[in-house]
C-alpha cells in the first residue's frame, strides 16, 4: 500500500490481505491521523472508515508494548466489536499488538482481569467500556488514541456523557471522530472533546470537498 512512511509488518499484513493501493479516504486522512492531529472524518457508508482506523492504529502502535491500553475505539454493538477485532488480527498479523473487544454481553470480572493483564487495544460499546473505566481504575496516562467509529448511530443512543467521561479523565491523547454524516450531536460532542480538529468531508465518490483545521461548528 502506498502510504508515507507506513509501517513495514504493517505493509506485509496488509499485501497478505489483498490491499496493496490504498483508497481515497486512506490516502487523504494518512498522513494527517499519523501526526497525531485531533480529526472528525466524514465519509460514505462502505468507504472503509473501520478499515482506516485499523490500519492507523497498528501504524501508530506498532513496535513497542506496554501493560496500559493505548488506543480505546468505541463501537456501536457486539457485531462491530467481532468486526473490528478480527481487522486487527488480519492486518496486524505480523505485529505483536494485543487487541480485545467487550461489549455488555461479556463477563464483567473476565474482561477486567484480562485487559489487566496487559493490551495494547480495547475495543467495546460506549456502556461496557464506561462501567469497566468507572470500577477498574485503568492507567490512561498511556493512551495513544481515542476513536469513536460510526460516531452518528452511537449519539443517537445519547451515549455522549459516557464518552465524555472518560475523554475527560485523559488528560491527553489523540481524538478521532469517525461518521457517514456531520450532525449537530457530533459537532457538539467534536467541540467539547476535541482540540483544533481537522475536518475531512468526503463526497460520494470518495473525493476530500472541505479540509479546515478549524471549530467543527464554524462549518
Amino acid at each position: 500500500m502506498k502510504l508515507k512512511k507506513i509501517n513495514e509488518k504493517l505493509q506485509d499484513g496488509l499485501i497478505e490481505n489483498g490491499l496493496t493501493e490504498a483508497n481515497a479516504l486512506q490516502m487523504e486522512t494518512f498522513s494527517t491521523i499519523k501526526s497525531g492531529a485531533d480529526c472528525v472524518i466524514v465519509s460514505p457508508k462502505g468507504s472503509g472508515k473501520t478499515t482506516t482506523i485499523v490500519l492507523n492504529v497498528i501504524q501508530q502502535l506498532a513496535g513497542k508494548t506496554e501493560e496500559s491500553p493505548r488506543a480505546l475505539i468505541f463501537v456501536e454493538d457486539k457485531a462491530k466489536v467481532l468486526e473490528m477485532v478480527a481487522l486487527f488480527e488480519k492486518y496486524g498479523k505480523y505485529t505483536n499488538l494485543e487487541v480485545y473487544g467487550v461489549n455488555e454481553k461479556g463477563d464483567m470480572d473476565y474482561d477486567k482481569n484480562y485487559v489487566s493483564t496487559g493490551i495494547d487495544v480495547l475495543i467495546g460499546t460506549p456502556t461496557k467500556l464506561n462501567d469497566m473505566f468507572s470500577t477498574a481504575g485503568y492507567n490512561v496516562n498511556r493512551l495513544k488514541m481515542l476513536i469513536l467509529d460510526d460516531a452518528d448511530p452511537i449519539l443517537r443512543l445519547r451515549h455522549e456523557t459516557k464518552i465524555m467521561r472518560i475523554s475527560g479523565s485523559i488528560a491527553k491523547t489523540q481524538r478521532l471522530i469517525f461518521t457517514e454524516t456531520l450532525t449537530e450531536r457530533i459537532e457538539i460532542l467534536a467541540d467539547k472533546m476535541l482540540v483544533e480538529p481537522y475536518l475531512f468531508d468526503m463526497d460520494e465518490d470518495g473525493e476530500e470537498l472541505d479540509e479546515e483545521e478549524d471549530d467543527i461548528e464554524e462549518e
